[in-house]
């Protein structure tokens, strides 16, 4: 399966800050410490993974990929009192090597339509 997510925490952390520590953090309203701490976590599970702007997409089987964002949710939840969590998931047993095989096909096909 390829699941694509976004994890954010708000709220304020355990001692009243934005860090897991409680400290205040940037001020600026970003997000990018609890982000890099959940993408870390996505990163060390040796799944294939690849992250953008605004998701991170992970591939794997259905337990292991739920493990990781779970565990990767639980990461960014240390910023905050409350995790909002976005996900899309694209199952599709027997198949792997999707999260490059499906933007092969679709640059394949622009290439085939615009030559």
């Amino acid at each position: 399966m390829l699941v694509a997510f976004s994890v954010a925490p708000s709220g304020t952390g355990p001692d009243g800050g934005t860090g897991p520590d409680g400290g205040t953090g940037r001020d600026d309203g970003s997000v990018s410490e609890a982000v890099a701490a959940a993408v870390r976590v996505v990163r060390e599970s040796g799944l294939p993974n690849r992250t953008s702007s605004m998701f991170t997409e992970i591939e794997g089987e259905w337990a292991e990929v739920m493990d990781v964002v779970h565990r990767a949710t639980q990461e960014a939840g240390r910023y905050g009192s409350r995790v909002s969590l976005v996900l899309k998931a694209d199952i599709r047993p027997g198949r792997t090597g999707e999260i490059d095989g499906k933007v092969a096909r679709v640059d394949e096909a622009i290439k085939r339509s615009h030559p």
